[in-house]
């Protein structure tokens, strides 16, 4: 969708010394404009602001003056830059996890929480699900997120493997991990809103919430609840922590450890194995996969 080549919005006139100070710092020059306290140029960008309070921003390369200044720090508003979305701004914790469908390294859930502020922070972040943003994306992202009321849990493949063999279920073993979470963030923020990405029937993480005397709380599932930004927030989160902990493993043991469940994963356990012997596999893999076996096959038949 094509922008309008004029953006023109409605301001508070109190905001007049705060952008002139800053258009200032950013290099822009100024000049007189009929009917205007000021107008100011830079580059490819003309800003004018009138005494009725419009502001009027022209230029080529307005859209990124709107989106990273005028948006964050003046309008507080980013309708312009995010028409399509209606933002939900009121308080909330998102969960979500990563490592779920990875063979090595651990499972990670991570709780984040959100009011309108901070919302407003993630949008101006350009937050979204982790799984269309690059691993080096993700890193620097993280480190911003971390700013805020967050908590993250990393369960690495020996305690993984111990709680799969309890649970004998996976969905039993993600919700009790996404409930811990939000246990843990409801104590910190006193919110009581959470939305989760639903991966199992409602009543698994039901059972769990029960068990915790957590059933004050509102908790809300959804399919692809990473097109919530708080949800996207913690995708984030999770996908962070599960790259840290697959090279801390990689590091430890000193292996390589694709991602995944593919064939380059089975390469990876086969060469794994016949260096380090059977047993690592509990320290570095989720040893229910089918992969472990398929693993195991191709030794044999060497």
């Amino acid at each position: 969708m094509n922008k309008p080549n004029t953006f023109t919005k409605k301001i508070d006139i109190k905001l007049e010394k705060k952008l002139r100070e800053d258009l200032l710092t950013q290099g822009f020059e100024f000049f007189e404009v009929p009917y205007a306290l000021f107008g100011a140029k830079k580059n490819n960008i003309i800003c004018i602001l009138y005494r009725s309070g419009s502001l009027v921003v022209q230029g080529k390369d307005k859209d990124e003056f709107i989106e990273f200044y005028l948006e964050p720090e003046i309008l507080k508003d980013f309708a312009y830059t995010h028409p399509e979305s209606k933002i939900d701004t009121h308080s909330r914790i998102g969960v979500d996890e990563a490592g779920k469908g990875d063979f090595f390294g651990p499972l990670c859930v991570a709780a984040f929480y959100a009011d309108e502020p901070i919302i407003k922070k993630l949008i101006s972040l350009k937050i979204q699900d982790s799984k269309k943003i690059q691993d080096t994306s993700i890193i620097k992202l993280a480190k911003e997120l971390k700013k805020f009321p967050h908590h993250i849990i990393s369960i690495f493949p020996k305690k993984y493997n111990e709680l799969h063999k309890k649970f004998n279920n996976l969905n039993y073993l993600l919700a009790w991990g996404h409930v811990t979470a939000i246990e843990n963030l409801v104590q910190k923020t006193n919110c009581e809103n959470i939305i989760i990405d639903q991966f199992a029937s409602e009543h698994v993480i039901e059972s769990f919430i029960k068990q915790k005397k957590l059933d004050h709380l509102h908790v809300k599932q959804r399919h692809r609840a990473e097109e919530d930004i708080v949800v996207a927030a913690a995708s984030i989160l999770a996908r962070d922590a599960f790259i840290n902990g697959l090279e801390r493993l990689e590091k430890h043991f000193n292996v390589t450890l694709p991602k995944g469940a593919s064939q380059k994963v089975i390469q990876a356990g086969i060469n794994i194995i016949k260096e380090h012997g059977s047993n690592i596999m509990d320290e570095i893999a989720k040893t229910h996969f089918k992969t472990k076996d398929k693993i195991l096959q191709n030794i044999d038949n060497d």
